[in-house]
């Protein structure tokens, strides 16, 4: 299977300083706005838009991450040993505006199970997902973000 590169440097830096645009847009002064990177492998870009959008805005905007190993509805049909990541919300999320970040989204699966875990710490205003790449073609749960850095039309076999 040949791999492509969607997002190189340059065009990276263009996608995540558009996407913070976005949020500064429909969140003017972050207020009641909270910044949840999904372990494992979107707290890398949630981590730096939450420094992006502080650098921008400056305000202090609070940010943690979430763990959902445990809430996704599969994790127990493996043949190994789950390892979960750390879970890290150092505040509540009751009547906050969450800005739930990952990496790409498919299925859908995942940010359901993140959903899931998020009410053991409140009940959100609102929940927005931020997602760098959309495969919106392995959709299995109506679950669609909010904000995308680039949709990209892939069958179930190609990752």
């Amino acid at each position: 299977m040949s791999r492509r590169l969607l997002l190189a440097s340059p065009l990276l830096e263009i996608t995540v300083s558009r996407l913070c645009q976005q949020l500064i847009e429909s969140h003017q002064d972050f207020a009641q706005s909270v910044v949840l990177g999904l372990q494992p492998r979107g707290i890398h870009l949630a981590e730096r838009m939450h420094r992006e959008l502080e650098v921008t805005t400056g305000y202090s905007i609070p940010f943690g991450y979430l763990d959902a190993t445990f809430h996704r509805d599969d994790f127990r049909r493996r043949d190994s040993l789950v390892k979960p990541n750390q879970t890290k919300i150092p505040f509540v999320l009751e009547q906050k505006r969450v800005i739930l970040i990952d990496d790409v989204i498919a299925t859908g699966r995942m940010i359901r199970a993140a959903l899931d875990a998020m009410t053991f710490f409140g009940r959100p205003e609102s929940v927005e997902l931020l997602v760098l790449i959309d495969r919106r073609y392995n959709r299995q749960l109506p679950i669609d973000p909010d904000y995308v850095g680039q949709r990209v039309h892939t069958l179930d076999t190609q990752r």
